[in-house]
């Protein structure tokens, strides 16, 4: 029997409205599908108040006949919206899928005409056409891919760098050194626990964020939550991608959220159970779809993600088995991470909740000739040399990592080794042993005189999905290594000198117009380079030919400990930040 309740007491048929209505709404083709969905088109007034009484039982009391009708005529789209976005271009029910897609791409192809129009002046049709428009489409389709597609290791001139060195600023080693993506802001921290903030124009000093005191109390009953500041030594230091928020954490076990615009503390996120010695925010740029995430790594074997667009924590990360040292991202939802003593570097998946185990901990060898020191990977041997002597030096420990592209990343380590990882293996595919020379120390021994042992790798940092990567220690140079193109290995290409320890490693590519802006940054003659760094002058650099910036933050002792500490003239607690130009 049927419900009582969809029981009419009349057949009626369904009938097309003849009059036609010039509401507000402007897509005619979202008119005509409410008008299909309600059964009816709209009805004269006299007509509507006669139906209204055999629908009352499904309408609300309180809802007069004004509003009843016009439901045909209410705009139901968000607010605050153009409503021709919500038609994209000229639509038509009877389009094929075919025509749908080359209209899109007519439209995007619009879009970039009008963005480049927007950023570069006016340009001439055909050379937009032939070449910026294939050169954005290019770079559009290389960058969604995720793979490394930039080469451009020999295409910069490392005879001459221009460099900036900050001064007067921290009174102990400087740990960490990040700069704002734009090339406007730098920022530095050192183990007195504040922050500076640093013009990259000038080199002068902005801002500093003070290190915050605590009421030294009876016991642990100190409560360090509400205070808007770090406590303790600062460790780590990250960038939004928009250079909005700026990340820190130390000893303190706090990862610190500051407003670098305002200048003033956002939030500060617990829940690690020791200090915080990695930071790394993922490349995306933020949007409805892609939130800042921040990546951090503790003492306390675990990783953290934290959501800084509703200011709240996401997820912990488990599976070191030792101090997590070093994490690096990129544009994916994926993070690269070094643990340390437990010898892996893992790969996480964070939508998937999966990671992938790299296990090192190899050896590497290190031959020393009678008249120089020759140097080869695992698996090696001299070159021509009879009467040379070979050391083997084991990983234990692997202290920084660097990501190349979504799909490859290299690692350092304390036995001084580099390694190449990808993640369709679970071995490396190349090593570098001994990047940096050995350490030649004296001891007051009788039995040993000399102690001789590779200088460990304490930075890494790679311009993102390019071949070039570069590496720090103690040895008074930053390395420049250029990838294979078929990521098979690496080469040395140069050095540029950096005294002290080398603590953390950025690269950076600013606006083109930033040679202009910073004298210090313009391209100078041979002749002028035995000037101060901060003080050349000369010409400026040529339209699109943007320099790539390497920043370092360098210290006189390392920035976990001091178990090495160099100290002497040239040895400064800052910043340097060289610009690598094009060869012309």
């Amino acid at each position: 029997m049927p419900d009582s309740f969809f029981a009419t007491s009349k057949n009626r048929k369904r009938k097309r409205s003849t009059t036609r209505d010039d509401g507000p709404s402007a897509s005619k083709k979202a008119a005509r599908a409410v008008k299909g969905k309600g059964g009816k088109g709209r009805k004269p007034e006299g007509t509507t108040k006669k139906k209204g009484a055999a629908d009352e039982e499904l309408s609300d009391a309180t809802q007069d006949d004004d509003e009843r009708d016009g439901i045909d005529e209410m705009d139901l789209r968000a607010p605050d919206v153009d409503p021709n976005a919500y038609e994209s271009g000229e639509e038509d029910e009877d389009e094929t899928p075919a025509e749908k897609r080359l209209r899109l791409a007519k439209m995007y192809l619009e879009s970039v005409k009008q963005g480049l129009s927007l950023a570069e002046g006016e340009f001439d049709a055909a050379e937009i056409d032939r070449e910026l428009i294939s050169a954005r489409l290019k770079q559009d389709v290389l960058e969604h891919s995720g793979k490394m597609h930039l080469f451009v290791a020999d295409t910069f001139d490392l005879s001459h760098t221009p460099s900036l060195r900050t001064k007067r600023g921290h009174r102990f080693p400087v740990t960490a050194a990040v700069a704002s993506h734009d090339a406007r802001w730098l920022y530095t921290s050192g183990k007195e626990g504040s922050i500076m903030k640093w013009d990259l124009h000038t080199g002068r000093q902005v801002h500093m964020f003070h290190k915050c005191r605590v009421d030294k109390g009876k016991g642990k009953s100190r409560e360090t939550g509400d205070l808007n500041g770090h406590t303790d030594e600062i460790w780590a230091l990250a960038i939004s991608p928009d250079g909005k928020y700026l990340a820190s954490g130390g000893k303190d076990r706090r990862v610190g959220i500051w407003d670098v615009e305002k200048n003033e503390w956002v939030k500060g996120f617990g829940g690690h159970r020791d200090c915080i010695s990695a930071l790394a925010f993922r490349k995306a740029q933020p949007s409805l779809q892609t939130p800042t995430q921040l990546y951090s790594g503790s003492y306390d074997r675990t990783l953290k993600l934290f959501d800084l667009s509703t200011m709240g924590y996401v997820e912990t990360l488990f599976g070191h088995q030792d101090p997590v040292l070093s994490i690096d991202t990129l544009r994916a939802e994926t993070a690269v991470s070094a643990g340390g003593r437990d010898k892996t570097v893992r790969f996480w998946k964070v939508p998937e909740e999966t990671q992938l185990v790299f296990r090192g901990g190899g050896g590497s060898k290190w031959y020393d000739d009678l008249e120089g020191m020759d140097e080869d990977h695992e698996g090696g041997r001299p070159k021509g040399k009879d009467n040379s002597k070979s050391e083997r030096f084991i990983e234990g420990s692997i202290e920084c990592v660097a990501m190349i592209d979504e799909t490859t990343f290299v690692s350092g380590g304390d036995s001084g080794s580099i390694s190449l990882w990808s993640t369709q293996k679970k071995k490396p595919i190349f090593t570098q042993a001994v990047a940096h020379g050995m350490d030649i120390s004296h001891e007051d021994t009788e039995d040993v005189a000399i102690v001789r042992k590779p200088r460990w790798v304490t930075a890494l940092a790679s311009l993102r999905y390019s071949d070039l990567f570069a590496s720090g220690s103690w040895d008074g140079d930053i390395r420049l290594w250029k990838v294979d193109q078929k990521l098979k290995s690496f080469s040395l290409i140069g050095t540029i000198p950096a005294l002290g320890v080398v603590n953390s490693l950025q690269f950076l590519t600013p606006p083109k117009d930033f040679s202009s802006a910073a004298s210090w940054a313009s391209r100078t003659s041979p002749e002028d380079a035995s000037e101060a760094p901060a003080q050349t002058t000369g010409k400026q650099a040529k339209p699109g030919s943007s320099p790539v910036l390497l920043v370092a933050g360098v210290g006189q002792e390392t920035r976990f400990g001091r178990w090495i500490q160099r100290k002497g003239e040239g040895h400064v607690n800052g910043a340097l930040v060289f610009a690598l130009h094009p060869r012309t």
